[in-house]
């Protein structure tokens, strides 16, 4: 009699659970996307080809995907070293930087924007000492990737910083106990464990810098062809009543955010299955 009876949950029914989690996608994210898909199929192949791949809106590809990777890049880097620290050391002030990680979340993009903007221009604290180097930041592209690298930091630091604190002291002191050093203790003991992780911080500091617009259009100058990132370019078609043309670039920047997170999910799916099996 015991066996016939169902384990209850807190929760209803897995048929009422699963009837309002697909509601709810679908209004959040299904019929949002298809309706961008059909806006753009209103233009014929010839037309969606031609606004795709307009001079400008490449342009506007390559600054917008290749700032975004090696924004997430340098924060995969100095994210996990900056995880690093908040763990694994005590010093005063370590709950004010630990909360200062926080702060792109809590803080207007806008505000970001004109603050770097303000410090890095050529009449700012920082961009007017790098002027006489031959060094500019403000308008440039190297500008828009200090940007993004400020706005991604926190998904690199709160993806590493829980897993660090889960590791065991004890597979560190075995590793040298049997007299590993420092540098490949980390590499093969430490850092195998992280890397998941790691991988999953950069994919949304990533996504999170590609779809970036309030504090990159402050400090880009959004020049075309230059400094011209592509949702800047998609509001622009907005403002020039070209719906199509605005969401057949949204479209692209869809497809190829979607096959990029695609790529670094089997990535990382691949090399946590690897590091199993080793």
């Amino acid at each position: 009699m015991a066996l016939l009876l169902k384990k209850r949950s807190v929760l209803p029914g897995f048929g009422l659970t699963l009837g309002f989690t697909l509601l709810y996608l679908s209004l959040i994210v299904l019929i949002p996307l298809a309706g961008t898909f059909l806006k753009t199929a209103s233009l014929s192949w010839t037309q969606f080809w031609e606004t795709i791949t307009a001079p400008r809106a490449l342009a506007s590809y390559r600054l917008s995907f290749g700032a975004s990777f090696i924004a997430a890049l340098l924060n995969s880097i100095f994210g996990l070293v900056v995880a690093w620290v908040l763990v694994r050391y005590q010093f005063p002030g370590k709950r004010l930087i630990d909360a200062m990680v926080d702060l792109p979340f809590a803080l207007p993009t806008a505000v970001a924007g004109i603050a770097f903007t303000a410090v890095y221009s050529s009449q700012g604290w920082i961009g007017k000492l790098l002027e006489p180097l031959g060094l500019q930041v403000a308008f440039t592209p190297l500008g828009i990737t200090l940007v993004l690298t400020f706005i991604g930091l926190p998904f690199v630091v709160r993806t590493v910083q829980p897993v660090l604190e889960d590791i065991e002291p004890e597979l560190e002191e075995a590793a040298a106990t049997l007299g590993a050093p420092r540098w490949r203790t980390f590499r093969r003991v430490i850092f195998p464990t992280i890397w998941p992780a790691l991988v999953t911080g950069f994919a949304m500091a990533f996504a999170r810098a590609v779809g970036e617009y309030g504090s990159v259009i402050f400090i880009a100058g959004n020049m075309p062809m230059r400094t011209e990132i592509t949702p800047l370019l998609i509001i622009t078609k907005l403002e020039q009543y070209d719906y199509a043309g605005a969401t057949a670039l949204a479209v692209v920047m869809l497809v190829v955010s979607f096959a990029l997170l695609l790529l670094i999910n089997l990535l990382q799916e691949w090399s946590s299955r690897f590091h199993k099996v080793n």
